[in-house]
């Protein structure tokens, strides 16, 4: 995988899309500048979820960036995906790759030392430390590890990481100043009332920081 898909990385909520397409609001932030895109659904039929995927996959491909589903494995596989995410509670990564294969995209979300060890044993193409900042996207998750954390895990890490949760303009340049390779963007994204403009502004931050 390029890490430099990595750089920013949305992450889709319907529910935060202010009534927008999904495709619609994906397209503009493409535009924009995103480097990545993480269908995630946690609402939507099997049927919805493939039919969206096939539907982002077609728009992606051109810009030739990467369309990783987020937990469904029989989505990824359906659409012919470039990744899958996983989360500690899914299905566990040795089976996601021996049924994925060795050429796709594989993500971690990791949220403590333990899990980031664990991680380091086997070949994920990155982890996703989650959550960095408090956030009402996801009300699942552990407590924030913010950017001290991120410092500290991103060292023990052998894999690239980005940062999820609570990450916008103000403090996106930080992730990488700490380490990530990448954010993860939720919200600043898909609520912004210019997705264009919302991407184009913090992927301006991200280069920034690695100047």
């Amino acid at each position: 995988m390029d890490i430099s898909a990595l750089e920013l990385y949305l992450v889709t909520d319907r529910g935060l899309s202010c009534g927008r397409p999904l495709v619609e609001v994906v397209q503009e932030a493409v535009k924009g500048g995103v480097t990545m895109v993480q269908l995630r659904e946690k609402e939507a039929s099997s049927r919805e979820f493939y039919e969206l995927a096939v539907e982002l996959k077609k728009l992606l491909l051109p810009w030739q960036i990467p369309l990783i589903i987020n937990d469904r494995l029989d989505i990824a596989l359906a659409c012919d995906a470039e990744g899958l995410h996983i989360g500690q509670s899914d299905l566990p990564y040795p089976v996601a790759r021996h049924l994925l294969g060795k050429n796709k995209i594989i993500g971690l979300s990791v949220e403590n030392l333990r899990d980031v060890r664990q991680a380091n044993d086997w070949e994920v193409d990155y982890i996703g430390i989650s959550p960095v900042f408090g956030t009402s996207t996801k009300t699942d998750t552990a407590p924030p590890v913010g950017l001290e954390g991120v410092r500290r895990l991103t060292k023990e890490s052998v894999h690239p990481a980005v940062g999820i949760g609570g990450i916008n303009l103000s403090n996106a340049r930080q992730l990488i100043e700490a380490g990530a390779k990448g954010v993860s963007v939720v919200s600043a994204i898909m609520s912004a009332p210019s997705p264009r403009e919302a991407a184009e502004q913090i992927r301006n931050e991200l280069r920034k920081a690695r100047q």
